[in-house]
């Protein structure tokens, strides 16, 4: 049986900039050390997902420039196949993060050349989709790809819609687990009922995640950071206790968590066992600076594995 994880999704240069606090609207203020690291959150949990010990394949999309290269740098040298991920004329997506000295971050993503993997760019790896374990992707390529890479998923489909873009219910709800946190699991609740109240949701995660199932979603997974995070499968909501650790820096975080959580699933753990593994390799990261370059290594996810034992 196949263990190989599909990610279908972004491929960033994130600029990182550092920030004592983030500014208020008209603000401007004066910023410490500026990075370019590999970022994108479907490159991030490919690489996430390789580094907990996945079998990983990653279809997306780079630009003819610079920024390619850097982009790709730690995915390649984790030996995931990156033969899916196809050169086009133009650039590389970027992210601009600024980072606060309280560890939280904000982000503005251009997608670059991410906007390219449509429904046909990822048609062309109908095979490879349909003989993967799971097939996992974000929100940050265009909609028409991830609804076609739903439908040739052979295996389990995981969705991770951040950002929250429109889909088509029938997406949203074939998702096993959908993942998101208590702001993308209102939106995607007031994208399946209408008439759902975000902002009550917002503040109720246990609600909004009964909201989610009783939409038609088959599996729910909420990231709330040091809160935790909540399982919805089958019956009732089982709540994953945080990892407690001193927060340097946020960025990745989801990822890392989505990313591990895919690898385990493909390994045929339960969700509720992927998702205690998945809050320890994410806590690992919010210790260390930047996205990708803070996720455990091979060797320190190994020991993580050895926990479960």
């Amino acid at each position: 049986m196949s263990r190989r994880i599909v990610v279908v999704g972004s491929v960033n240069a994130d600029l990182r900039v550092t920030v004592e606090r983030h500014p208020r609207p008209g603000e401007t203020l004066l910023g410490g050390d500026g990075t370019v690291t590999p970022g994108g959150k479907g490159a991030n949990q490919a690489l996430a997902a390789a580094r907990a010990g996945g079998e990983v394949t990653m279809i997306g999309a780079v630009g003819n420039d610079p920024n390619a290269s850097a982009a790709l740098g730690l995915l390649r040298e984790s030996g995931a196949d990156l033969s899916g991920i196809a050169e086009v004329d133009g650039p590389t997506g970027v992210a601009v993060v600024m980072v606060a000295d309280s560890g939280e971050n904000e982000i503005v993503y251009i997608p670059g050349a991410n906007a390219t993997v449509d429904a046909a760019a990822v048609d062309a790896h109908r095979d490879l989709l349909a003989d993967a374990a799971v097939v996992l992707c974000q929100g940050e390529t265009p909609a028409d790809g991830i609804a076609r890479a739903q439908a040739l998923a052979g295996g389990r489909f995981v969705l991770n819609p951040a950002p929250v873009i429109a889909l088509p219910s029938e997406v949203i709800t074939a998702a096993d687990p959908l993942i998101v946190n208590e702001h993308e699991g209102a939106l995607v609740a007031r994208m399946l009922e209408p008439d759902a109240d975000v902002e009550a949701l917002e503040q109720a995660p246990r609600d909004c995640v009964a909201a989610l199932r009783e939409a038609g979603c088959r599996a729910v997974v909420m990231t709330m950071g040091s809160a935790g995070a909540l399982v919805s499968q089958g019956e009732g909501v089982t709540a994953i206790p945080a990892v407690r650790v001193d927060a340097v820096d946020t960025t990745g975080a989801g990822d890392a968590f989505a990313g591990s959580l895919a690898a385990r699933l493909a390994e045929g753990e339960t969700l509720r066992a992927a998702c205690d593994y998945a809050a320890r390799f994410a806590a690992l990261t919010v210790t260390r600076s930047g996205a990708q370059a803070s996720f455990p290594t091979v060797d320190e996810a190994d020991g993580l594995r050895r926990e479960d034992r």
